[in-house]
């Protein structure tokens, strides 16, 4: 029987000690993900990690040591980057619906920049600073991006301001210090070659936005969007193509503006593989001639990787842990406790034999899995968190418990 690791450290170890269901975020996984794209890129490029994809503390706290800044969207995220050692030139911040609160708080710090998503965003910051403020203008530009499973800009958005509006502006904000433009088309983008082509094409429009608007660009945030393979016929992006292709638009990009920085925010591509979400089989029974693999994790701790919201189930790569050279015997069901049918972690997936007690691995879940869940469902709760750091296997965040789901209730007299 050969057993999974991490690190050298058996699954079955992990579990016993932290219980199931769990994630376990290997960081040698993490660090080899950075160092594939920070060996490659230009030093005037600086990676931001977005928090949304995973935002653990310790996990934040781990790529902070290895030299990245943050982007951050929300005063949680925020909260969690500084706690994690962020300082506030490390720290960009974006999103389309900003608070007076939040602003005021940016200001107050001083964050690298604040990422501006409306003109009259940019009249409040204008309104609530008592200095200039660094800004980055988010443009929605006239081009999209091909290959992006989601398409964040090049048609109608709630994210940023037309390129059109941006061209024609008439600014006067004395307090608003213009620095650059933050352009994101689009979501998991698999073609390193695209990647590429759409980091020229923000660049030239940084160029006339600069020309435009009477400003010389010191940072342009091209965006991420790097891509990870789930599904069969899918591959990742070369990172020697993609770093290769970026930095010769950097270099251009330089000979015309030579003291502009650019930003990069790779999220998924730093964390996803990293990830492994484990479940412990609880029950294995037929119905109507289909095996069920029934598990004590689901969808509600799970939901990237079962993906609602599509109209074909795929799978991601799923395999026994307890023992990986155990013969498939054929498909099967994974499913969890949740009281609905959709409580699928995996449709006809090809498994070996399974009993009671094995342990099942849903693989490159480190992004996407408990921020994107709705963990509460049927009372359920998020799992535990482990991360593998030097060999050592560490709880970075304890499950919930009964308790902890009524913490913020409160029982009122009827």
């Amino acid at each position: 029987m050969s057993e999974y690791t991490v690190q050298g450290i058996p699954v079955s170890a992990i579990a016993e000690q932290f219980g199931t269901p769990c994630y376990v975020y290997d960081a040698a996984g993490i660090e080899r993900a950075h160092a594939e794209l920070r060996a490659g890129l230009d030093d005037a490029v600086r990676l931001f990690y977005s928090l949304k994809p995973n935002p653990n503390v310790s996990v934040v706290k781990l790529l902070l040591s290895l030299g990245t800044g943050v982007e951050v969207c929300s005063m949680g995220e925020l909260h969690t980057a500084l706690v994690a050692g962020a300082k506030p030139e490390d720290i960009l911040f974006t999103g389309p619906g900003k608070s007076v609160d939040e602003l005021r708080a940016l200001i107050g710090l001083g964050v690298r920049a604040i990422i501006c998503e409306s003109f009259a965003e940019l009249d409040l910051i204008n309104e609530l600073a008592t200095r200039p403020v660094d800004v980055l203008l988010r443009v929605n530009p006239s081009f999209g991006v091909q290959g992006g499973r989601l398409t964040m800009a090049g048609k109608p958005r709630q994210f940023g301001i037309d390129e059109d509006q941006v061209l024609s502006a008439k600014l006067h904000h004395p307090r608003v210090r213009l620095i650059g433009i933050h352009v994101y088309t689009g979501t998991r983008i698999l073609d390193a070659d695209v990647i590429v082509e759409n980091t020229w094409r923000v660049f030239d429009l940084a160029g006339k936005v600069a020309e435009a608007l009477g400003f010389t660009p010191e940072l342009v945030d091209v965006g991420g969007g790097i891509g990870l393979a789930y599904y069969p016929g899918e591959t990742d992006p070369d990172p020697q193509v993609l770093t290769d292709g970026v930095n010769k638009a950097v270099a251009a990009f330089r000979d015309r503006f030579p003291q502009a920085q650019v930003a990069l925010e790779p999220g998924r591509y730093l964390v996803g593989r990293a990830g492994i979400y484990v479940v412990k089989v609880r029950y294995v029974k037929q119905s109507r001639g289909e095996r069920y693999v029934v598990t004590d994790g689901g969808t509600h701790q799970n939901m990237s990787a079962v993906g609602t919201g599509t109209y074909l189930k795929r799978n991601f790569p799923m395999h026994l842990l307890s023992d990986v050279d155990r013969p498939v015997l054929g498909p099967c069901h994974v499913t969890g406790p949740l009281l609905t049918p959709t409580d699928l972690l995996g449709k006809d997936v090809e498994l070996p034999e399974v009993s009671p007690g094995d342990l099942i691995g849903v693989q490159r879940c480190g992004a996407y899995g408990p921020t994107a869940s709705i963990a509460y469902m049927n009372g359920q709760g998020y799992p535990a968190e482990v991360l593998v750091h030097q060999g050592k296997a560490l709880l970075v965040r304890r499950r919930d418990t009964p308790e902890d789901l009524l913490d913020r209730q409160i029982v009122v007299d009827l």
